[in-house]
């Protein structure tokens, strides 16, 4: 597979319900790295590299998110793999 980079913002009710602990957890499992983070303007950003394949995983849960978020509006685009980081974390 295809190693890319996918950044996504997720619009919606996605603050304070565990969006970026849930998105931690799916992105180990998925084994893909990166970084996840609140914005101020209540959205929720993902910035991930991984298998192309891992990532339109990644990308489908995002759209759905944990029990309790509500999702009204994902933006998202497709980079090159730079091979930035080790792991996947919270900002």
């Amino acid at each position: 597979m295809k190693k890319k980079r996918i950044h996504i913002i997720v619009s919606g009710l996605v603050q304070g319900v565990f969006f970026r602990a849930s998105t931690l957890d799916k992105a180990r499992n998925l084994i893909v790295v990166g970084w996840v983070r609140n914005l101020p303007d209540g959205t929720v950003e993902i910035n991930a590299e991984g298998e192309d394949g891992k990532l339109s995983q990644l990308l489908d849960w995002a759209r759905k998110g944990p029990v309790g978020a509500r999702v009204d509006h994902i933006d998202y685009f497709w980079d090159d793999y730079r091979g930035e980081f080790e792991s996947f974390f919270v900002r």
